[in-house]
């Protein structure tokens, strides 16, 4: 919109301009106001149309608006079904496409392959030096040799022969690489008993160490929870015999160690006679005795503790 004023403007210079001449416009006492008329087209927004559907697993029901008064709905509002149902497909691929790839993500674990290395080795007797395979990692955690070597002089020593072990039968709970059974045999025990529960460090760690220590035939392997073969111990090893000695090396943190040495004490497998090796984490409170067994010592190395339970005439005699 325009206004044309009929007053005259008084310039800075003190001139004054008389905008109906110089516009050549008729003089009126009115102003007079000129309406310009648009050339340009106005633009007109189709309205937005929004159709809601949902998909369901069962036929017929809770389908929302049929796909006929779909495509009229549309057409009424001058779109194109056949175009925006095309759309809605491509769309729809590319979210069940990028849903897809975000699940098989998700269910992708990379599996790392177990392997094995030679770092352990026998101690002494007659497998002497002889080097045993373990796992790499921490899935099976071995007995330290600092604490192996201890716990089988306490052994020897309280059995009346520093060089060697009683003879008699070893049992190796948790017996992961068999060292600690291994060791047994070599330094003069007759036969030892292994509960291990993995298959893999069955087949791959453990019985290659028997054979290469040429311990296979005086060797038993249990490949089961050690929980289970406890309960079943009577049965496994036979009434009436309780092992001679018996190792106990669990993983740290899978196992509460007062229901397992509640569990052991109240089993088959052990007797009146029987010595138990025991080893613990740091904070961990072991009990005075274990069934008719007494602790004969308790020592740390570092964070690993090794308790040794075993007889009444096997005490040291205190002194007073």
């Amino acid at each position: 919109m325009a206004v044309v004023l009929s007053t005259p403007i008084v310039t800075p210079l003190g001139i004054n301009i008389d905008m109906t001449k110089n516009l050549g416009v008729n003089y009126s006492p009115f102003p007079k106001v000129h309406l310009f008329s648009v050339s340009t087209p106005l633009r007109t927004r189709k309205p937005v149309v929004t159709v809601v559907s949902s998909r369901k697993s069962v036929k017929n029901i809770g389908t929302g608006l049929a796909s006929e008064d779909k495509k009229l709905l549309l057409e009424r509002y001058g779109y194109d079904a056949n175009e925006f149902s095309s759309q809605s497909k491509k769309s729809r691929r590319k979210e069940e496409e990028r849903s897809g790839r975000n699940s098989q993500k998700e269910e992708e674990v990379v599996v790392q392959p177990r392997t094995t290395h030679r770092l352990l080795q026998v101690l002494a007797g007659t497998a002497k030096r002889k080097k045993l395979l373990s796992l790499k990692g921490m899935d099976v955690r071995p007995m330290m040799e600092v604490v192996k070597g201890a716990a089988f002089g306490i052994l020897q020593a309280a059995g009346g022969c520093p060089t060697s072990l009683r003879p008699g039968r070893w049992l190796d709970l948790y017996s992961g690489t068999g060292s600690v059974g291994i060791e047994a045999i070599s330094r003069g025990c007759s036969e030892a008993h292994f509960v291990e529960m993995d298959p893999w460090v069955v087949s791959n760690v453990l019985q290659p160490n028997l054979e290469h220590t040429g311990f296979v035939e005086a060797s038993v392997i249990h490949t089961a929870r050690v929980e289970n073969f406890l309960e079943r111990a009577d049965k496994l090893v036979g009434k009436d015999r309780a092992f001679d000695y018996i190792s106990v090396t669990p993983p740290y943190m899978e196992v509460d160690y007062e229901v397992l040495m509640n569990q052991i004490s109240k089993s088959a497998a052990i007797g009146e006679n029987t010595f138990i090796v025991v080893e613990y984490p740091s904070r961990t409170t072991m009990l005075d005795s274990c069934g008719c067994l007494e602790k004969m010592t308790d020592r740390r190395f570092g964070r690993t503790h090794l308790a040794i339970y075993g007889p009444k005439w096997a005490q040291k005699p205190r002194k007073s």
